[in-house]
């Protein structure tokens, strides 16, 4: 579960907030998408989830524990972590990518190796070559592959995503899309994603909220934005998205 309660946060005390006293909440083993146009404030949302930007005012809880006074470091190592174009380390090939924080926190080897073997197949890359390459020798697809991989190498409950598939062409987007609602039918985790791209949050998202200029403007299911839109703004967002 990720429960935000009037968040906001103030780059310069003369501009108006990047996020402005937001709340919503994304059940266990939902997963939610935060949409909006560049500069709404959805990735600050995110990093601030993370503990990667600190909040001016406000508290997140990730399963009933809040951040407040939590450190950091432990804080980011509970929860999954994907960003775009997977952000892995170009001198480590699969395997070390993967079983990086494992090896951070001395995990067993044995226990490293067999949860590797499984998030390869969870992922649809069994064959054992894979984890002896490097980055530059994956494809784009099999490099998210592993970025997500990665981050459910510790198992966390709780999954942030910062525009995974942005980078990907549309038939490799497709079909990662159909492995991520696949995987989370199977491990049930709570997953937020950030996208720009409303075709992508309506196929993936129980749960959709549209920010602008800070502020979510409405929360709710695809066939609320499509059926239900509260304002003008919203029925033109969406209508110029699918248009598109």
């Amino acid at each position: 579960m990720i429960k935000v309660n009037n968040l906001t946060k103030s780059f310069s005390q003369t501009k108006k907030p990047a996020v402005d006293d937001i709340s919503f909440e994304v059940e266990s083993g939902k997963i939610a998408c935060i949409i909006g146009t560049s500069g709404c404030g959805k990735t600050t949302t995110l990093k601030m989830i993370n503990k990667l930007v600190t909040p001016t005012s406000g508290d997140i809880y990730v399963n009933s524990l809040s951040c407040l006074g939590h450190d950091d470091v432990q804080w980011r190592r509970s929860i999954g972590y994907v960003v775009q174009k997977a952000g892995l380390l170009p001198h480590l090939n699969v395997f070390d990518n993967i079983s990086l924080l494992a090896n951070i926190k001395k995990r067993d080897k044995k226990q490293i190796k067999e949860r590797i073997t499984y998030l390869m197949n969870i992922i649809n890359m069994q064959d054992i070559d894979f984890l002896e390459r490097y980055p530059k020798e994956l494809s784009g697809g099999q490099q998210q592959r592993v970025g997500i991989a990665r981050a459910l190498m510790e198992n966390p409950s709780v999954l942030l995503m910062d525009e995974p598939f942005g980078a990907l062409d549309p038939i490799t987007r497709g079909s990662l899309h159909e492995e991520l609602l696949n995987l989370n039918r199977e491990l049930k985790k709570t997953i937020l994603i950030v996208t720009h791209d409303i075709s992508e949050a309506f196929k993936l998202g129980d749960q959709i909220i549209l920010m602008d200029n800070g502020k979510i403007i409405q929360s709710g299911s695809a066939d609320d934005f499509r059926d239900r839109p509260v304002n003008l703004m919203v029925k033109n967002f969406i209508q110029g998205q699918l248009n598109d």
